[in-house]
């Protein structure tokens, strides 16, 4: 008997913001995966760590962080190939993400890898931009408003021209990304109105108007914009 694949959402870092899925999955798994920066603990595996089982299978999928893609997709292949073993020898497997799944999710590398030969089941996670907007107070979108999420990598001319045109903005791995961001943001007219979240729901979280955000930004930080005055009134 072939066993399953699940792909369990964390949520942001807090344990306490788990699923109840989510843990009753983790804490019955004989097999978990999960990836982490090459050289560095797992954040994933961080969040479950009380829940993981002793003499449960891990299997560690050592992903670097660089440009290229070549170094990462040979990650997920060999990852892949260790999770399909556990399949076709009748285990489950559950494989544990930051966020949700499928959510700018690294799942969804191993989701594409598997899902035409084995039964896959995705349970999704609390967000990043949902824990940000709650940390913040700061109410996202009402009525027929839009949402649009951007990933701070962007170029400064296509997020200038994607903030403009937008009602509230989530932009996402600010990191590096800050002072571009930051800059963009100002010129626009638009700094009062933003919040900066970094390391949402975690004991060193910060949460500040984008004009006393610090200099520099973690990978795991976040910048709120609405422009409305009340927007949810």
């Amino acid at each position: 008997m072939v066993g399953k694949f699940y792909g369990v959402g964390l949520g942001p870092g807090d344990p306490e913001l788990m699923t109840l899925r989510a843990h009753r999955l983790i804490s019955n798994a004989a097999v978990v995966a999960y990836p982490a920066l090459a050289g560095a603990e797992s954040f994933a595996r961080a969040i479950a760590a009380d829940v993981i089982t002793q003499g449960a299978r891990e299997i560690v999928m050592d992903v670097p962080m660089t440009v290229e893609r070549a170094p990462a997709q040979a990650a997920y292949d060999k990852g892949a190939e260790e999770i399909a073993s556990a399949l076709e020898a009748g285990q489950d497997v559950i494989c544990l993400c930051e966020g949700d799944p499928f959510f700018y999710g690294s799942f969804m590398y191993l989701f594409m890898r598997l899902s035409d030969r084995y039964e896959v089941e995705v349970v999704p996670g609390v967000t990043s931009i949902t824990t940000c907007a709650a940390r913040a107070g700061m109410p996202l979108v009402a009525r027929n408003e839009r949402l649009t999420v951007l990933p701070g990598p962007l170029p400064e001319d296509e997020l200038r021209t994607r903030i403009e045109g937008a009602e509230s903005v989530a932009i996402m791995k600010v990191g590096r990304h800050l002072a571009k961001i930051r800059s963009v943001i100002d010129k626009l007219g638009f700094a009062d109105k933003a919040m900066y979240v970094e390391r949402a729901s975690l004991p060193d979280e910060v949460v500040l108007p984008l004009r006393e955000a610090p200099e520099k930004a973690p990978y795991f930080s976040m910048i709120l914009l609405t422009k409305g005055a009340d927007p949810w009134l």
